[in-house]
């Protein structure tokens, strides 16, 4: 079988340079800070919240040799005061907040003042941190450092506060929390204001390894790619109920216990290795959708959905792991109205790879009481006895390329032995977690349980005849040729997410149906997706991958790269109209 790609690149074709390591960066700035023909030179280095500002100052900063250099940062308000600003935003709870329209400018006391204070440059100025560019809107150059939230958590882990925060320490949840909510969305506002101003893109994820392009160079590179099909860089990581099948299939380090999850197609969190020439850059993913959303996503779903990217795709493994939370997600009311979200996670579980003890738990048992069904969660939560699912809870077997529709508001929870390909909407961070069969965290802390929220979003006429008719497996054919099949494998009608099944043994023909395109080779060694016209190069998928076509092209071939007789199937995500 063709190894699964862990660092899939996009090659960029029209780039004039780019530079690695510190000394090639600082040499490439001093040159552009030369023809000014001044000695008054004002440098904005505007970071994203997460860079390592020590590296940073000692690396950058110190050795550009300023007349005087500035700490954004330290001009701006103090964490306490933050906190006490935003906490409708943080809200007391340990996961959950509401997404912030707070903005960077918002959190620097006496903003004019300071402002008129570096209209006088004196010598070379540097301000840097983040709010750089917020202290000085119009620098003679802007050098943005950028840093993807994959690569943010794990700093959270290892130890990193949050922005302005004395955090270290701090519970994992409520530091990406503060992310999620408020800093990330108040970073990404700034980011997407002075996009088009952005002298050099700095790529801050590998300690003491820079990479950098100029800003047209960098603007360029998102254009070509949202002209291409292409991959997000996937990242892998542990669960309490994670399994073994992605580590030995995947070529993941085998010294981790387990891996539960893969997100190998949420651009939300994921980011882009973009290579020029012997430099390779990686840039968060959410850059592209946020720069070029009518070309990526389609007019249509830019219009619906604004710069966001609706559909995600990720893996749960657990095979040799354990059940899944039993769970619920929010009705499109209750998010919007409790969390300021305007869409919900409708979702749906695509069976990769299965065996004889495979389940899924879907819906709930006929003639179910919810008064009886919340009164044994609350005593299972108080550790004093098991909840009964089988009482309550429909429990199915489940085999490879089965395909189950999950709804907002039904309660459910994917089974031991199995691998799932999860495609839903995007706003996963909400589930409401029911019961975790008695398992702490990772860390040792019991799972975060939302028997409130669950309880007010659990719809109970998804009973067990509701479910098999509904949600179960609802194939329908759409084409049959003597070289192609398509079906229509779900979602259910409620869900806002198109998916089809192609099954072909040499090419498959595909339309991108006015919206972006999500896709996966679900059965098949290698392919390769081709254009009609020539506007692309071929570009190879390999089994299990996830890959990204935009909407702005149309329509696409795919072609088995090892025709030996077999079909090879992809599942295809689009957003319907």
């Amino acid at each position: 079988m063709a190894k699964y790609d862990l660092e899939p690149e996009i090659k960029i074709m029209h780039y004039k340079e780019a530079w690695r390591g510190y000394p090639s960066i600082i040499k490439a700035i001093k040159e552009k800070v030369r023809t000014f023909g001044r000695e008054d030179v004002t440098i904005a280095v505007e970071e994203y919240p997460g860079v390592d500002n020590e590296e940073i100052e000692r690396e950058l900063i110190t050795k550009l040799n300023p007349d005087r250099a500035i700490f954004a940062d330290d001009l701006a308000a103090d964490g306490e005061q933050m906190s006490e600003r935003v906490k409708d935003t943080l809200t007391d709870d340990r996961v959950f907040g509401i997404l912030s329209h707070y903005r960077l400018e918002q959190f620097f006391p006496d903003l004019s003042r300071l402002q008129q204070s570096f209209n006088q440059p004196s010598g070379l100025t540097i301000i840097y941190g983040t709010g750089a560019s917020v202290l000085v809107p119009d620098p003679d150059l802007l050098i943005y450092c950028d840093l993807a939230r994959w690569e943010i958590q794990r700093r959270y882990r290892a130890g990193m506060p949050n922005w302005k925060m004395n955090n270290r320490h701090q519970d994992i949840l409520r530091k990406y929390k503060r992310g999620f909510f408020f800093e990330w969305r108040m970073a990404d506002r700034q980011k997407m204001k002075i996009f088009d101003c952005i002298d050099f893109l700095l790529d801050t994820n590998t300690g003491d390894d820079p990479k950098m392009v100029s800003g047209a160079d960098y603007r360029e590179a998102l254009r070509e790619v949202v002209h291409r099909p292409f991959r997000v860089v996937p990242y892998f990581d542990a669960s309490v109920w994670g399994g073994q099948w992605m580590k030995e299939h995947y070529g993941l380090d085998p010294e981790v216990p387990n891996y539960g999850w893969a997100f190998d197609g949420v651009p939300e969190e994921n980011s882009l290795f973009l290579r020029f020439g012997e430099v390779r850059v990686e840039v968060p993913s959410i850059n592209l959708v946020q720069q070029f959303p009518d070309e990526l996503l389609g007019p249509e779903v830019h219009a619906r959905f604004g710069e966001e990217f609706p559909i995600r795709f990720d893996y749960l493994d657990t095979m040799g792991g354990g059940n899944l939370s039993l769970q619920v997600h929010p009705l499109t009311e209750y998010i919007e109205d409790k969390y300021g979200m305007h869409y919900t996670q409708d979702e749906s579980y695509y069976i990769l790879q299965s065996t004889d003890r495979s389940s899924i738990y879907l819906g709930l048992k006929d003639d179910v009481r919810k008064e009886d069904l919340m009164n044994d969660l609350r005593k299972a939560q108080t550790g004093a006895v098991r909840f009964p699912d089988e009482k309550y809870i429909n429990r199915f077997p489940v085999k490879k390329h089965d395909h189950y529709s999950i709804p907002a508001g039904t309660v459910h929870c994917g089974g031991r032995d199995t691998v799932v390909l999860e495609i839903s909407a995007t706003p996963y961070i909400f589930t409401f977690k029911l019961w975790d069969w008695g398992r702490t965290g990772l860390d040792g802390k019991p799972r975060p349980i939302h028997l409130d929220d669950g309880g007010r979003n659990i719809q109970m006429s998804r009973n067990t005849e509701w479910v098999r008719k509904n949600l179960v497996n609802p194939f329908v054919t759409l084409k049959k040729s003597k070289g192609e099949t398509v079906e229509r494998t779900g979602l259910h009608q409620l869900e806002f997410i198109e998916t089809h099944r192609h099954w072909f043994q040499k090419t498959g023909f595909f339309e991108t149906h006015n919206s972006v395109n999500m896709l996966n080779l679900v059965e098949g060694d290698t392919a390769a997706v081709e254009s009609l016209d020539n506007n692309f190069e071929p570009f190879e998928i390999h089994y299990g991958e996830t890959f990204i076509v935009p909407a702005n092209i149309e329509r696409f071939i795919i072609r088995n790269r090892k025709p030996n007789g077999k079909e090879i199937a992809v599942i295809q995500a689009f957003v319907r109209k």
